[in-house]
């Protein structure tokens, strides 16, 4: 069996002052157990309870964080009852042992007492990924998203109560670097009794494990049913998955976290040369806020993969993914589907002249004007109607534009910079043209 911190190796040792003998008294289970996971560090906060059977006098908890990535250094043990009669007086590390620690309890009454022991630790992670089903009309999304739990930390935590927090964390340690380190503060103690002296960058995990308390860990879990609770946090967001879900070491999990019917989206297809090349690319957007059916949270970052039902007993075909970035409430998303075959965009040059010339005193040509013709056709294979937004850019900033034919909605975007929107029906073809006048030079100029 693995070492493991306060697993069936490690022993409570019960030293009486009238007689010279030592209790060894097994550590019972955990009565539960609290994982709190950021997704932007290599972090975790471990919060359990614990029912320790003490003798009256000196209780001594011996500890081994071996085969784990348990920072040793952000160790914290105190009662949560009989607090006055308690005293949980130190953390020592012998010397010449590697990943053992001894707790030393002083008790003024014996048996059972509830404590609390809080520690960092490193290889447990979350990620969120997310399933859309667009309507056949493609008006309107069910958006269900999950959040996989990965556990590397060389521990199993059964029945744990999982918090995720979304939010930049400043790490001045590694928890992974201090887990591997031969000795906690990177030396050996002087004795088995005296505690090391302990340098700065103890208050590197206390701080971050003050900051998790500040964001309301509760340490009485759980015994609702499954719901998820979602809590601002000024910089950081707090994901609670209500209930208990077992982990093991070296295995992933799935847990839901969003389900949401009939978000209202918008399908637009997009042209631009200079980026996407001579590509058509699918976009679906939505907006994060209640008029969505959203909005009561950020939507962490993550990846979707989006499908659309195509008849009446709901059978799928696969329309693309998308990474998305972090959604505050009340902004948009725009996922970027890839490109697509089955909507078109072809321009094509007519025409290519210059003119209106100007000289200098040299009779050198220092102005003039380039007169460029196109024909742009778009065309729509797909049975329902679409959207398309056409970019052209100009590479110049004097400039004049005549357009002609079905040129849907023209917009200029910059100084160099129009898009054209159109709505096209089913199976259906539009045309238009447009006649662009750059000047350049001294015609630029005027």
């Amino acid at each position: 069996m693995k070492a493991i911190p306060w697993s069936l190796p490690l022993i409570i040792l019960w030293v009486s002052a009238a007689q010279a003998k030592v209790d060894l008294v097994s550590l019972p289970a955990r009565d539960d157990v609290q994982l709190t996971i950021y997704n932007s560090a290599d972090l975790t906060l471990v919060r359990e309870n614990r029912l320790l059977t003490l003798k009256e006098g000196l209780n001594e908890l011996q500890f081994s964080w071996a085969n784990t990535l348990i920072d040793p250094t952000s160790l914290e043990m105190w009662p949560k009852a009989d607090a006055g009669k308690i005293d949980i007086a130190e953390l020592t590390y012998p010397p010449r042992t590697r990943n053992i620690g001894l707790w030393h309890i002083q008790s003024a009454l014996s048996g059972q007492v509830p404590v609390a022991i809080n520690y960092l630790t490193s290889g447990l992670s979350w990620r969120a990924f997310y399933l859309g089903t667009l309507t056949p009309d493609e008006k309107a999304m069910r958006l269900e998203g999950y959040v996989r739990v990965m556990n590397n930390s060389g521990e199993d935590y059964e029945n744990a109560q999982v918090r995720l927090i979304v939010g930049k964390v400043h790490m001045i340690d590694d928890i992974a670097e201090l887990a591997r380190r031969e000795y906690p503060y990177g030396r050996p103690g002087y004795d088995g009794y005296a505690r090391q002296e302990v340098d700065r960058k103890e208050e590197a995990p206390r701080a971050l494990m003050r900051a998790f308390e500040a964001v309301g860990m509760d340490a009485d879990v759980l015994k609702e049913a499954k719901q998820i609770i979602k809590e601002g946090l000024s910089e950081y967001f707090l994901y609670t998955i209500e209930g208990t879900e077992t982990i093991p070491t070296g295995w992933s999990k799935r847990l839901p976290s969003l389900e949401a019917d009939s978000v209202p989206v918008v399908n637009l297809y997009k042209y631009e040369e200079e980026r996407y090349g001579n590509f058509v690319v699918r976009f679906v957007s939505f907006k994060n806020d209640k008029q969505h059916k959203l909005g009561e949270t950020p939507i962490p970052d993550g990846v979707i993969k989006v499908f659309r039902s195509v008849d009446a007993v709901e059978h799928l075909s696969y329309e693309g993914q998308a990474n998305f970035k972090y959604i505050p409430v009340d902004e948009e998303a725009e996922l970027n589907l890839g490109e697509v075959a089955n909507v078109i965009v072809k321009p094509v040059m007519m025409d290519f002249r210059t003119q209106n010339y100007l000289f200098d005193n040299g009779g050198n040509v220092s102005g003039w004007e380039e007169v460029k013709e196109f024909k742009v056709e778009v065309k729509n294979t797909r049975g329902i109607p679409v959207k398309v937004e056409i970019q052209r850019n100009f590479g110049g900033t004097s400039w004049k534009i005549i357009n002609s034919g079905d040129s849907g909605k023209y917009e200029k975007i910059d100084a160099d910079t129009v898009k054209y929107a159109l709505e096209l029906p089913a199976k259906s073809n539009k045309e238009f043209k447009y006649v662009l006048t750059t000047a350049y030079g001294r015609r630029a100029e005027r």
